[in-house]
């Protein structure tokens, strides 16, 4: 009989993690912070900002989505909850800047310390700093976190369908499986992705 795999815990609601953030539900803040953290760390780290400083400054834009997330489709309706989260980014970037505008001339003289205000020029254009890099960031981040919610035999037929480019019949021979099986693995495991990403 064929092995066709088995969601676990929360991954198997139909909610996608925004609603389930907004019902106050932990695992699911826990997993937007897990999904989400790498992306905003990349774009202040693309915005020119150091490691730490970027790290301080993804822990304000947290702060600020757990503050701001239940008017999100309030404000603006249509807009993605990835563009939210990169204006609340950019502006944190920004207001980095501005702190350090406003501290005393930084060891190393003064074009050091332009060098180190010099707010970078494309911080208006999303495109600049969140572009397909961040997608793909994004989708490979969400793989792993669902990983788990699936047998490594679905998890193999996934992959080498949808990623190796193999096909249905080789798949099936190989890991004891019907060739549909091996499709209906990858359909489940798309399908769970899609719910992951909702709304990003």
């Amino acid at each position: 009989m064929p092995d066709h795999g088995t969601h676990t815990g929360t991954a198997s609601t139909s909610s996608s993690l925004i609603r389930r953030v907004k019902a106050h539900e932990p695992q699911a803040w826990e997993r937007l912070i897990q999904l989400y953290t790498p992306m905003v760390y990349g774009w202040a780290r693309r915005g020119g900002l150091a490691d730490t400083d970027a790290a301080d400054v993804s822990q304000e834009v947290f702060r600020a989505v757990s503050q701001g997330i239940a008017n999100l489709d309030k404000e603006e309706r249509g807009s993605s909850f990835r563009g939210w989260l990169w204006g609340i980014t950019r502006n944190h970037i920004r207001l980095h800047y501005r702190r350090r505008e406003q501290q005393p001339e930084a060891f190393g003289g003064t074009d050091a310390a332009l060098r180190m205000q010099q707010e970078p020029e494309d911080m208006d254009d999303e495109s600049a700093l969140s572009n397909l890099q961040g997608r793909t960031l994004l989708v490979h981040r969400a793989l792993k976190l669902i990983r788990n919610d699936f047998t490594e035999r679905n998890w193999q037929a996934f992959w080498r369908l949808a990623v190796d480019g193999q096909t249905a019949t080789e798949i099936a021979e190989d890991l004891g499986m019907t060739p549909s099986a091996v499709r209906q693995a990858k359909y489940r495991v798309l399908c769970r992705l899609r719910e992951e990403l909702e709304g990003s």
